[in-house]
């Protein structure tokens, strides 16, 4: 018996059966499902209205009036709950939809500007359409194999995400591209960093490690960009606006809270706590200890140095661990870690358990939904693994050959 536990172990651990091929296979069955999927969603459709009597692409509901009452004069509606759903039901007259709010700073609602001057479903497809493109642009330097196209496309948070009409390719895009250009061109780095100014809860992270890393010129790229949109969206959209968003920042928090968007949603430390059924105060403490501990396994990564590629996927990895608030469609920022890991791997071989996190983070935004309405949130500690593999990854990366260089002559210098 001893010994059966012992081989299954070392099955599970090195996943030998994993192998490239049987991986591709299973891509390609996954592709065509999304793809057949998502013709059926939309061949059901009529009128931008889905099987279920919601707006295809859900929030994006959200983001175009909020773009429509902006280009109308009035910015700060978008922030007043009775005006956006207004805005929201004239946009499909027949039917009877749910408020999709609008909880996103002004800078955010720049960005979203343009959308109105398309009608919806061509300003959906558009929406979409470039942020996959920033997504996979970012994606195809990391892993740059022509296979690699597969499981990136296959990825289930691409399906989720575009499902929604969310911004998770933007965010991940700014990540990414942060994470490729932090050694040669940092200042650009933080420049892509600082956009991620519009969704603040997913930068909680991103302090700590460039900090640690020392890394001065991408904080100061991100603050650039940073104050740079929001002095833009203050200049075009008014200090009302502003004043406006601010005003139901407290809303934004009671709807987590409150269970309005409901915790089994939601992939985050605190949710999963709700999740199993702890108080408000016990859920905001272990949300509080994982993010104090991925802190401090930042600081032990950033303070070695390990390059920007290394740097940029312990980030990613380590973004959803530091916010309550989350939903499925941010783990696409999981696609960062994933790919640079498998990158390496491929390069200098794979360590025992690799395979199988990389296997399981890669199917979470699949089943972390159902599994969680059912009692059982597996996110956190997926996530979790999955940071540990790749702060591993990390730890045993050589330092880039000029760092290296200006380490050595630093050391020469001195003595």
């Amino acid at each position: 018996m001893s010994s059966f536990r012992h081989r299954l172990v070392d099955q599970l651990a090195d996943a030998e059966w994993l192998h490239p091929a049987r991986a591709r296979a299973w891509c390609r069955i996954l592709v065509v499902v999304s793809v057949l999927a998502v013709l059926g969603w939309i061949g059901l459709s009529r009128n931008g209205i889905d099987p279920l009597g919601r707006p295809l692409g859900t929030d994006f509901a959200s983001f175009w009036t909020a773009s429509h009452l902006a280009l109308s004069g009035y910015p700060a509606a978008a922030y007043d709950a009775v005006a956006h759903a207004a805005s929201q039901n004239a946009l499909f007259p027949q039917e009877r939809l749910g408020y999709y709010a609008f909880f996103y700073p002004p800078v955010f609602l720049l960005l979203c500007l343009p959308l109105a001057l398309l009608p919806y479903l061509w300003a959906l497809t558009l929406w979409l359409l470039a942020g996959l493109t920033l997504w996979l642009s970012c994606l195809g330097r990391i892993l740059p194999q022509r296979w690699a196209l597969l499981p990136i496309i296959g990825f289930p948070a691409v399906l989720i995400n575009a499902g929604h009409g969310q911004n998770a390719f933007l965010t991940a895009a700014c990540l990414g591209w942060g994470m490729l250009l932090i050694q040669r061109h940092p200042f650009m780095a933080g420049l892509c960093m600082g956009v991620l100014v519009f969704k603040p809860h997913l930068l909680l992270a991103a302090p700590i490690l460039l900090l640690s890393a020392q890394r001065w010129r991408v904080v100061l790229g991100a603050i650039t960009s940073a104050v740079a949109l929001t002095l833009v969206s203050w200049a075009l959209l008014g200090g009302e606006a502003w004043k406006a968003f601010l005003s139901i920042a407290p809303l934004a928090r009671e709807t987590m809270e409150q269970g309005l968007v409901e915790p089994w949603k939601m992939p985050s430390v605190f949710a999963a706590a709700r999740v199993l059924g702890t108080g408000l105060g016990a859920a905001y403490l272990m949300q509080a200890l994982v993010a104090l501990a991925t802190y401090v396994l930042l600081w032990r990564v950033a303070s070695r140095r390990p390059g920007g590629m290394a740097e940029g996927a312990v980030l990613a990895a380590a973004t959803p661990l530091c916010s309550p608030f989350l939903l499925d469609y941010d783990l696409l920022c999981l696609s960062l870690p994933l790919a640079w890991v498998a990158a390496e791997a491929q390069r200098t071989g794979w360590l025992r358990w690799e395979k199988m996190v990389l296997l399981t983070a890669y199917v979470l935004p699949l089943v972390a939904r159902s599994l969680a309405e059912q009692g059982l949130p597996p996110a956190p500690l997926v996530i979790v693994a999955l940071l540990l593999k790749t702060a591993r990854r990390a730890l045993r990366t050589p330092p880039p050959i000029g760092q290296t260089r200006m380490q050595t002559t630093a050391l020469v210098r001195n003595t």
